[in-house]
């Protein structure tokens, strides 16, 4: 039956029988014979058909979330089994949000080194897909934005510099104020972006509201505008550990917001946690990474004091 069950989780994530058997690496009419003798064995329609895939009945929604369970529950057998062996192995899902993915390597090599026999997989994600995706057993972890209404591992508190470009006369200060960094050109993330929702929440509370010139909906995209030297953006300071300073910008600090935000590894409500799930986190807890990054940011500040 979990065979079974793996191709009614396939069908519903792709909506589509062929794209679904292809997923599972079978034939069309084997993944449509599993479905229906899945039915027959639960005396319940869990499929509605047309002439094409259409959706799920209502028992069959109720049949997928008992799938998820199931297979959650099979695949922490199997990792319990594993360190029983003395050997953990798996596949560690992680979905993390994209300002927090430039930081997954001060976790995910240490968990390598530590447990060579295990695969990660790292997924940009929303904080929103991440918490479905923990809602699902889609993921085992999810590194975003950390409140009081998720369990959570803090790892560390989201700082916020200026990147300007080094001829800029707010580059020579020690401290700049947001009401002058709101004044500049300014290249920022997208108001979908959380990061974006909460620096919006920052210069609110200091009087002023950004008007960026450029706004973009990647990390990536946003350092590559202003390594032209044309624009100023408020980062990170954790972007700083995947992207450095660019050539002709300086990092300069901004006076401290009224609310610091934090960045953790969160896993669901539900049980069972896996057993991959809880070594990341049992790790983690011998690292230092707030103190990593605020060592790197030291760095970028051009040797001012923080």
């Amino acid at each position: 039956m979990l065979r079974q069950l793996e191709y009614l989780v396939a069908l519903a994530r792709e909506r589509h029988f062929a794209r679904a058997a292809a997923a599972c690496h079978v034939s069309q009419p084997s993944l449509s014979a599993a479905i229906s003798k899945l039915e027959r064995e639960l005396g319940v329609p869990i499929v509605s058909r047309g002439r094409r895939f259409e959706s799920l009945t209502p028992e069959g929604e109720r049949v997928l979330l008992w799938a998820h369970r199931m297979l959650a529950d099979r695949d922490a057998l199997r990792q319990d089994l594993s360190r029983m062996r003395e050997s953990l192995s798996g596949i560690l899902r992680i979905g993390a949000i994209p300002t927090a993915l430039p930081t997954a390597p001060l976790l995910t090599t240490p968990f390598c080194e530590r447990y060579p026999h295990v695969r990660v997989t790292l997924e940009s994600l929303s904080s929103q897909e991440i918490t479905r995706g923990l809602e699902e057993f889609e993921l085992d972890l999810g590194m975003t934005y950390v409140d009081s209404s998720v369990r959570a591992m803090p790892l560390y508190e989201e700082r916020y510099v200026l990147l300007t470009p080094a001829d800029e006369e707010i580059a020579e200060r020690p401290v700049a104020r947001w009401a002058d960094v709101a004044a500049l050109p300014l290249c920022l993330l997208t108001s979908k972006m959380r990061n974006r929702r909460i620096l919006d929440g920052v210069f609110a509370d200091n009087g002023v509201q950004p008007v960026p010139v450029i706004e973009a909906d990647t990390v990536a995209t946003l350092w590559a505008h202003v390594a032209t030297r044309k624009w100023s953006s408020v980062i990170a300071h954790a972007w700083l550990q995947m992207f450095g300073t660019p050539e002709g910008m300086r990092v300069v600090r901004i006076e401290d917001p009224q609310r610091v935000p934090q960045i953790g590894l969160v896993v669901g409500d539900q049980e069972p946690v896996s057993m991959l799930a809880r070594a990341m986190l049992g790790l983690t807890r011998g690292l230092d990474v707030r103190g990593e990054l605020d060592r790197l940011l030291h760095k970028h500040l051009d040797r001012r004091d923080l």
